[in-house]
């Protein structure tokens, strides 16, 4: 186990003059908690904490976050080492399995993402009846949901390692098919099959544009953004989405489901939604033909219910690890690309003058993954409404490791949280002669 109980020590909380006694959890990285698993059973009271800020759910060995140094790990590696020099397949195992994976591991597990890249034909024949304007993340927590049925042995909540295994391939693999084909959907397009022959990011790409793009050509630097952008996606310990996975299947539902559930809470524009929401506001700012000091300044003022996207994070009370290694990518492409984009324009003036303001400075507004990723993703040719899509299928990986986790804790316990309540007291019921008066 990555976690330590403190030997013996114990933090003491008192009610009405009584003092209880609850055991002190140290992690490895110094983290400390209070064990209050018991604190209703000795003192009949239960926590409050809206948002479940201050409210540690399990113990994980995943990743580790600290928001103050901005520092994120995965499994203990620094994101800045795995931006640099693995890959999205690679760092998908390290997540899962809870280690790299050697020569041999990766090509095992290379060849497993390329066996199960092809739909269905069945699955395909789902699509036709979807209406073309649906939202891209409603089709794919849907199509997740389905894939179960394709797969049985997914459905016994007494699968063993190896099948887990198999399943979790099935939808890094499928999910991406998926979501190409989505793209194609609404487009109007017929799907390209994958070709077994190109890496996971190259064939995603090829997927999507092939026959799309006049002589439409795979580039090496746009298959580099794209295992960037997924890597530094991955995982990002207790969020929305994870959390999500986990509590959906801690009752024991099937690896499908949970992540179809993880898809439906990262739909929202407070979650995975945000880089849409910046693309959306450069727009904006754009078409308004006011300038950026405008912007700045009416997000500046007292009571302004104007909201920059793009600047700072919950977590994080420094620069974004993510966004400094993203932005490097950022401005690479850019330049390579030789892009002449008004949006991207905007963004980069942004940009700059949000880090000479002292409103952002003071506050820890520095620009994060959001901002970066949306540019590089508009950069790469994907359209706005499939942003979110394209941070389900980095955050894949993540969600997987999660479940697992959930499931291989002992004892295992279905999530439940408690409530406040601050209904009525009791009250008769009235028939409905007298609630009408007739």
């Amino acid at each position: 186990m990555a976690e330590i109980l403190a030997a013996g020590e114990k933090v003491k909380i008192k009610f009405s003059e009584k003092e209880f006694s609850f055991p002190a959890i140290i992690g490895t990285e110094g983290e400390r908690a209070v064990d209050i698993s018991e604190l209703r059973a000795q003192t009949s009271h239960i926590t409050y904490d809206p948002g479940y800020a201050n409210t540690g759910a399990c113990l994980s060995s995943i990743t580790f976050i600290d928001g103050e140094k901005g520092i994120l790990r995965y499994r203990g590696i620094p994101i800045e080492q795995l931006a640099e020099r693995s890959t999205f397949v690679e760092t998908s195992h390290l997540l899962i399995h809870g280690k790299l994976p050697t020569q041999k591991e990766l090509s095992q597990f290379s060849q497993k993402l390329t066996e199960h890249a092809p739909l269905h034909e069945d699955v395909k024949k789902i699509f036709s009846g979807i209406p073309k304007e649906t939202h891209p993340m409603a089709t794919l927590s849907g199509m997740v949901s389905f894939l179960s049925g394709f797969y049985p042995t997914s459905l016994d909540p007494k699968q063993d390692e190896a099948q887990i295994n198999e399943s979790a391939a099935q939808l890094i693999s499928k999910v991406r098919t998926i979501a190409a084909y989505i793209y194609r959907k609404s487009v109007g397009e017929s799907f390209v099959p994958p070709n077994d022959t190109y890496s996971y990011c190259a064939n995603f790409l090829h997927m999507m544009f092939s026959g799309r793009k006049e002589k439409y050509i795979l580039n090496e630097e746009a298959v580099k953004a794209l295992n960037l952008l997924l890597i530094l996606h991955a995982d990002h310990e207790q969020n929305c989405s994870a959390s999500t996975v986990r509590l959906v299947g801690s009752s024991r539902t099937n690896l499908f489901a949970s992540i179809a559930a993880g898809i439906c809470a990262l739909w929202g524009p407070l979650h995975g939604g945000a880089n849409q929401e910046v693309m959306e506001m450069l727009e904006q700012i754009h078409t308004s033909g006011k300038g950026i000091e405008d912007y700045i300044r009416m997000a500046t003022e007292p009571k302004s219910q104007l909201r920059l996207f793009g600047f700072g994070h919950r977590v994080y009370k420094t620069y974004d690890p993510r966004a400094k290694v993203i932005k490097d990518a950022c401005y690479r492409l850019i330049e390579k690309f030789g892009v002449n984009d008004p949006l991207l324009e905007i963004a980069l003036k942004l940009e700059r003058a949000a880090l000479k303001n002292e409103f952002f400075i003071t506050r820890h507004l520095y620009p994060n993954v959001d901002f970066y990723s949306g540019i590089i993703y508009k950069i790469l040719g994907i359209p706005t409404n499939m942003f979110t899509v394209m941070f389900a299928i980095g955050r894949l990986p993540g969600w997987i490791a999660h479940w697992k986790e959930m499931r291989d804790f002992k004892p295992a316990r279905i999530g439940r949280p408690r409530q406040i309540y601050t209904g009525r007291l009791k009250t008769d019921y009235v028939p409905i002669e007298a609630r009408t008066g007739t």
